[in-house]
């Protein structure tokens, strides 16, 4: 029997009684899932009636809590546990919410100390960050690469808010001690981050073992290639729990909430002190946020930042709701239906 405690599993959402069983997803593949249960690892996929039919129901992402029936080939998952933290983003080539992990404590925005550093990705990460329910952390890694980071670690610091930023290499070890009170038994930290940032490697070095490939290093910009094709969770030796995922080269925003005024606290201050209500901030009289600038209180580019998120949260919203309204399916729920095709074909030819 496995202990799906250790696995963070809340002994709350633990059923008393009843044929489904708890489950945490480890492992999100193409329509299955694979499970820590009471049993073992288990693969599954989504009871239809539940998941598609009746609806309801969140898709399971990586780190989820989930009910599922055992049977002799995969598992089915019936339910999705409430979630304590989400970590989603906008899929920008469907239009639509992508999960990505799921009842995580931390999330680790990863960037490197090379060409990869960018501030305006990582405000997006910790908007998203911080909305999700977690506390959101900045890695900035291959700090073993020659020159002096000093500016480039001050800038991320500057735009961080609460958020800690630590220089770290997990190559050589530095900073990797910086990561110790965070890192205890039962937490769960989810590594989000670009293709090539040494996510991977920075897995290891916090294992203390290789449990994850890592890919050749390119020579002109010191970037790994990344090697992680599908959302993971692994429960290291120490009792921490890490979700891996893919890198992704862009971070839609889906909907920012309560993460964009934790992320630009700089520029929410000056918000509704406008003479106007319904201020652009462009060159209207008794604009509080165009004093701000002038003054120096107010970095304009941050300005421009929280602008082009707030837009584009907003717009991410309304396409959800529609999408609602007129009953358009998503994709997952596309997939789903033609998988069920499929399937009745090969027992009904």
């Amino acid at each position: 029997m496995t202990d799906i405690k250790t696995y963070g599993f809340p002994e709350d959402l633990i059923p008393k009684e009843g044929p489904a069983l708890p489950a945490r997803v480890t492992a999100v593949f193409k329509g299955r899932w694979q499970l820590i249960t009471p049993e073992g690892q288990k693969h599954a996929v989504l009871k239809t009636k539940e998941y598609i039919y009746e609806g309801g129901q969140e898709f399971p992402t990586a780190g989820d809590y989930v009910l599922a029936l055992p049977a002799p080939g995969d598992w089915q998952i019936v339910r999705t546990l409430p979630r304590k933290s989400f970590f989603s983003r906008l899929d920008g080539w469907h239009g639509t919410e992508q999960a990505v992990a799921a009842n995580m404590d931390l999330v680790f925005a990863v960037q490197s100390l090379n060409e990869n550093f960018n501030l305006k990705r990582l405000e997006r990460y910790l908007t998203l960050g911080w909305n999700s329910g977690a506390s959101p952390i900045v890695l900035l890694t291959k700090a073993d690469l020659p020159g002096d980071h000093g500016e480039m670690l001050k800038a991320a610091r500057s735009i961080s808010g609460e958020a800690p930023v630590f220089a770290l290499s997990s190559k050589t070890g530095e900073g990797m001690d910086q990561l110790a009170p965070y890192l205890r038994p039962g937490i769960t930290a989810a590594f989000l981050g670009s293709s090539g940032v040494g996510k991977s490697s920075l897995i290891n070095a916090v294992s203390g073992e290789e449990i994850m490939s890592v890919g050749g290093i390119r020579e002109y910009d010191s970037a790994g290639r990344h090697t992680t094709t599908h959302r993971q969770l692994l429960l290291l030796k120490s009792g921490v729990l890490v979700i891996d995922t893919p890198g992704m080269r862009e971070l839609g925003m889906w909907d920012a909430g309560e993460g964009l005024s934790t992320a630009f606290p700089d520029v929410e201050k000056f918000l509704g002190k406008c003479r106007f209500s319904d201020c652009k901030h462009e060159s209207e009289p008794g604009c509080a946020v165009r004093a701000a600038i002038e003054s120096g209180e107010l970095d304009p580019a941050r300005l421009e930042s929280y602008m082009q998120l707030a837009g584009e949260s907003e717009r991410s919203v309304k396409s959800g709701r529609a999408r609602r309204k007129f009953g358009q399916p998503s994709r997952a729920l596309g997939k789903s239906r033609r998988q069920e095709r499929r399937q009745k074909r090969e027992i009904f030819p």
